[in-house]
């Protein structure tokens, strides 16, 4: 598809979906780098753009000839200037690399755990911390360009309230969905194919006994390769602040002899 034809069928039905937005309602649309130009060209139109999210999701087929195209732009856009964005609810939990003290000894900016030493940073339009579902994650479906159930938690926790309503024109496999009854969101998707359909349903209805969704977990997003923290179980990279100061002034010492 070119990018004169994939701008007339956006424009085709992006209008149409407008008036039954609230206005202070918000709206994410992805895309890759082929067709994120086409997107904000639209969307300069009809929408107040207040962001584009940069998601690196490292899968993807290797090139000889180019870079290997593993990234996709997602566009966030708002109906008016007057739109709800809860950052605080997006927070993302790292495990602290340099453990600054301050003039008391204590952690600066960071946590000290049990589980390790961990600081909560603001979310960015650069995520690095999801992947799209592997055939061992519990929400993998069939589905070609299915999302993870993380990247969605991220967009509904941060532009919705609890009992507001969201809406996914393209449903796929239920992603949207799924983790709006999650987070105790109402929803309703729109999707063409059956198939898919019957995907969706079955994962709403294992929704209702399983409201987990990896990656997040005490009320915070975990960067990527945390499980074992979240529960607990690390027995790697989980070294007291104060061994770790001792060493890294034993290795200075060590060279500067």
């Amino acid at each position: 598809m070119s990018s004169e034809e994939y701008a007339s069928w956006v424009s085709s039905w992006l209008p149409r979906l407008l008036p039954i937005l609230k206005p202070a309602a918000s709206v994410y649309i992805c895309g890759d780098w082929r067709s994120s130009g086409v997107i904000q060209s639209i969307l300069e139109r009809h929408l107040v753009i207040q962001n584009r999210i940069t998601w690196e999701r490292e899968k993807g087929r290797g090139a000889k000839r180019n870079w290997k195209n593993c990234s996709e732009d997602i566009w966030f856009c708002t109906v008016s200037k007057d739109f709800f964005f809860n950052a605080d609810a997006v927070s993302l939990k790292r495990r602290v690399i340099a453990p600054y003290k301050d003039a008391s000894g204590k952690p600066k900016d960071w946590d000290q755990t049990k589980n390790g030493d961990f600081r909560l940073t603001c979310p960015s339009n650069l995520w690095t911390d999801l992947t799209v579902p592997f055939w061992s994650m519990a929400e993998n479906t069939d589905h070609p360009t299915q999302k993870p159930e993380k990247l969605l938690a991220k967009v509904i926790l941060a532009s919705s309230r609890e009992g507001d309503f969201v809406f996914d024109p393209f449903l796929g496999s239920g992603t949207t969905s799924v983790v709006a009854r999650k987070l105790g969101r109402l929803y309703c998707g729109v999707e063409i194919d059956a198939e898919y359909c019957c995907l969706a349903e079955k994962r709403l209805a294992i929704a209702e006994a399983d409201n987990t969704i990896q990656g997040y977990s005490e009320g915070v997003f975990w960067e990527r390769n945390s499980l074992a923290y979240q529960n607990g179980n690390a027995r790697t990279g989980n070294v007291a602040t104060d061994q770790l100061d001792l060493s890294l002034r034993e290795e200075m010492d060590r060279y500067a002899k």
